[in-house]
C-alpha cells in the first residue's frame, strides 16, 4: 500500500496544482474531515437502473456532523457505455446554535465509460444541478464534471484497483443565498477500490476539497473518504 500511494502521489499533486492559479492569492482555511458514502445501485427492469445514497460528513476536525446528504436517481442505459439519470437530493447542513439549513437539489446526470487506456478504465460523470436552500428564494444552477481512472494493481485481477479522480464544480448563476457564478470548487481523490463478494466494492483514500468561498478566501478540506457500493 505504501508503494501504491507513493506511485499515485505525483498524479494527485498535478491535479491539485492545476487549481493553484485560481487560488494563488487566496487566504486558505484548512479542516480535517471524514466522509462516509453508502450507495445501493443496480437494475430495476431491463435498461432501467437506479442508485440511492446516504452520505454523512463530519467536519471541524471530524468532531461534529457537518453535512448529511440523501440522494437518489433513476436512469436509463442508452448503451453499454452511456447511462442518463434524473435524480433528487436532500441536504441537511447543521448550524451550531441555530436552525439547520436544508438544501433541495434536482439533477440530471450522464455517466460515460470512455475507454480503457494503459490497462485501466477511464470514465466521466457530468451532472447538472438545480439547487434551492431554506435560507433564500433563488434557484442556483451548478455544473459538475468528474473524470475517474482506475487500474488493477495486479494484472489480470480487479481485486484491488488504484483509483484517482478529479471533479470540478462551476456555478452558472448567482443567488440570494450566497452562490456566485464561476468556479465553485474542485475535489481530487487518491485511493483504492477493493472488490467484495459479488459486484460490490469499497473505495477508501484521501480526498482534497478546495472551495472558493469568497473573493480571496478559500476553504481546503482534507478528507478521509470511505465509500461502500452495494451492487446487485
Amino acid at each position: 500500500m505504501r508503494h501504491f500511494l507513493a506511485a499515485l502521489a505525483p498524479i494527485a499533486t498535478a491535479l491539485i496544482a492545476a487549481t493553484l492559479p485560481a487560488l494563488a492569492h487566496a487566504e486558505t482555511e484548512h479542516d480535517e474531515q471524514v466522509w462516509v458514502n453508502l450507495t445501493a445501485m443496480g437494475p430495476v427492469s431491463g435498461d432501467l437502473v437506479y442508485f440511492a445514497e446516504l452520505q454523512p460528513r463530519a467536519g471541524d476536525g471530524s468532531s461534529r456532523l457537518d453535512q448529511m446528504i440523501l440522494r437518489g436517481a433513476v436512469g436509463w442505459k442508452l448503451s453499454p457505455k452511456v447511462t442518463v439519470y434524473q435524480g433528487y437530493a436532500h441536504v441537511i447542513v447543521p448550524t451550531e446554535g441555530g436552525k439547520d439549513v436544508n438544501e433541495e437539489r434536482s439533477f440530471q446526470q450522464v455517466t460515460w465509460n470512455i475507454s480503457k487506456p494503459w490497462g485501466g478504465e477511464l470514465s466521466s460523470r457530468t451532472r447538472l444541478e438545480q439547487r434551492w436552500r431554506s435560507n433564500g428564494d433563488d434557484t442556483g444552477w451548478r455544473l459538475r464534471e468528474m473524470l475517474r481512472y482506475e487500474k488493477p494493481l495486479k494484472p489480470g485481477s480487479d481485486a484491488v484497483n488504484a483509483l484517482v479522480s478529479t471533479e470540478v464544480f462551476l456555478a452558472i448563476n448567482e443567488t440570494d443565498w450566497g452562490a456566485r457564478d464561476g468556479f465553485d470548487q474542485i475535489r481530487t481523490f487518491v485511493g483504492a477500490e477493493i472488490g467484495l463478494p459479488g459486484k460490490s466494492t469499497i473505495e477508501a483514500g484521501y480526498l482534497n476539497q478546495a472551495i472558493d468561498q469568497t473573493r480571496g478566501r478559500t476553504r481546503m478540506n482534507h478528507v478521509a473518504s470511505l465509500s461502500l457500493f452495494f451492487r446487485h
